[in-house]
């Protein structure tokens, strides 16, 4: 007899319901959140077939890792969409949504996350870290430039490598604990600046062989960071059956409320991932403003903003980036521009 585990996981302890194939409760307990001891814990239990389900997390990846070398192929349940069915119960508990997650896997109300490779985890981390060294770097000049304010001093543009000479050079007759405090900022600033160049390198050598993102860099707008965003988010193309379905994976496209006659679309759904989703729309607002040669998409996203604006068309262009970009990758093929009509 199929036997089903629900894991209702915690940063300390998971909380473990066994169901059987008619919904009755055979055992329920608690663990520690490692897979180790969890698969041990399955082995005591003593049952022969087994099917694992737990929602999708921050431990996620680390959990099914964990799993496999148990070979237990465990199941990481879309969070987002098991939600509702966990709030049926009054009460929420961690016993009650160990039980919903075990009735979820029996009725098979549940919806597999694609949990990444090691690779695009490790990758992952990488541009992690940049986008946090960049925002510490932002909110560290942002700071400076404030406080330079209250003595009338307003910095132009600057350079990162050129920002903290040119701050000194305008604190020059100031009183000495202005310019002690400012240096400490800037001391501050120009170790992330450097750590930042060394991450830099680092992703310039991974883009440098791939010959994946180097052909989505083919695409006008799409840099580097874009490039090697896209393929970590989508790591395996051939999950999708359908290149358009990647645009809603990114919350790119608009919901939908239809019931009866009544039949409403609303903002984006905004359920993918942020940063892909800004910078694909970045990339749509390359493409629509600062690149010269004529393509296709440049052309049918200049229509769409003549109608309805710089920010829709921004966002429809990135929709429709997301979609060519998993062509390409299905294809293994570069950018193709396209030929203008002849009138």
């Amino acid at each position: 007899m199929k036997h089903y585990i629900g894991l209702d996981i915690a940063m300390k302890r998971t909380f473990i319901c066994v169901l059987d194939e008619q919904g009755k409760i055979v055992h329920e307990g608690s663990e520690k959140t490692d897979p180790q001891l969890l698969a041990d814990y399955f082995s005591k239990i003593g049952l022969q077939e087994i099917v694992v389900g737990f929602e999708s997390g921050s431990l996620s990846h680390y959990l099914v890792t964990g799993f496999r070398v148990r070979a237990i192929d465990a199941i990481c349940m879309d969070a987002r969409l098991l939600s509702p069915i966990l709030a049926i119960k009054i009460n929420k508990t961690d016993k009650n949504d160990a039980r919903g997650i075990a009735d979820a896997l029996r009725s098979n109300m549940y919806t597999r996350v694609h949990c990444k490779p090691q690779e695009s985890v490790e990758k992952a981390i990488l541009l992690t870290s940049r986008r946090a060294l960049i925002n510490q770097q932002t909110q560290l000049k942002n700071t400076v430039r404030g406080l330079l304010k209250s003595y009338g001093i307003r910095l132009g543009s600057v350079g990162a490598k050129f920002f903290s000479s040119t701050v000194m050079k305008h604190l020059e007759n100031h009183e000495e604990i202005v310019r002690f405090s400012i240096r400490a900022l800037l001391s501050a600033f120009d170790h992330l600046v450097k750590e930042i160049e060394k991450v830099d390198q680092k992703m310039l050598k991974i883009v440098n062989e791939d010959k994946e993102v180097q052909q989505l860099m083919s695409i006008p707008g799409v840099g580097p960071v874009t490039a090697l965003t896209y393929k970590i988010e989508i790591f395996d193309p051939t999950r999708f059956k359908d290149s358009k379905s990647v645009g809603a994976y990114l919350g790119m496209t608009p919901k939908e409320y239809s019931s009866g006659d009544v039949r409403r679309q609303g903002k984006i759904s905004k359920c993918g991932s942020n940063e892909l989703r800004s910078l694909l729309v970045e990339a749509g607002v390359v493409i629509l403003t600062r690149s010269k040669k004529w393509s296709k998409l440049k052309a049918w996203g200049l229509k769409i903003m003549r109608k309805k604006g710089l920010k829709k068309a921004a966002l429809a262009v990135g929709r429709k980036l997301a979609v060519i970009m998993h062509r390409m990758m299905i294809e293994n093929k570069e950018f193709v521009y396209g030929e203008p009509k002849v009138a």
